[in-house]
């Protein structure tokens, strides 16, 4: 099992590595992004990710055990990011390693979707605002068209 809170990069092939191991029929690994997404903010540049470390890592913890015990998981890796991202870097990394490979994707999505609901971690957006075109005026009513 590994956890991580961390402010460095993360490695998917660091990942991989620590997911190896005899009995492994089955490894998957997850890694989100920072998207370039389009929001009322405008164009996200960057996201801020903030954790509260203490619980964020009993979470981490307590959601690996869930998955030895539900989907026979044999390893596991929960990693999160923490500080400014930028877009297209990796933000997170859950990975789970498995006798069979149905048990593993089951796993590898339990655990996402749960870590995005029940872990303290919050995202701030950076954003570029977007310029909306001006109207031209209507010179001869003194007002503004349309």
């Amino acid at each position: 099992m590994s956890v991580r809170l961390t402010a460095r990069p993360l490695s998917i092939p660091q990942a991989w590595r620590e997911l190896e191991g005899p009995g492994t029929g089955a490894v998957v690994v997850f890694a989100g992004r920072v998207r370039a997404d389009a929001g009322p903010l405008g164009r996200v540049l960057a996201l801020v990710y903030e954790a509260h470390e203490g619980p964020a890592l009993a979470r981490f913890r307590a959601l690996e055990s869930r998955a030895r015990r539900r989907f026979g998981v044999t390893r596991s890796v929960i990693w999160h990011r923490v500080g400014r991202l930028r877009v297209g870097e990796v933000s997170v990394i859950v990975g789970v390693a498995s006798p069979h490979r149905a048990a593993a994707f089951r796993a590898a999505r339990d655990l996402i979707e749960e870590l995005k609901v029940t872990v303290p971690i919050w995202k701030t957006e950076r954003a570029r605002p977007v310029r909306r075109p001006r109207r031209p005026r209507d010179r001869r009513a003194g007002r503004s068209a349309g």
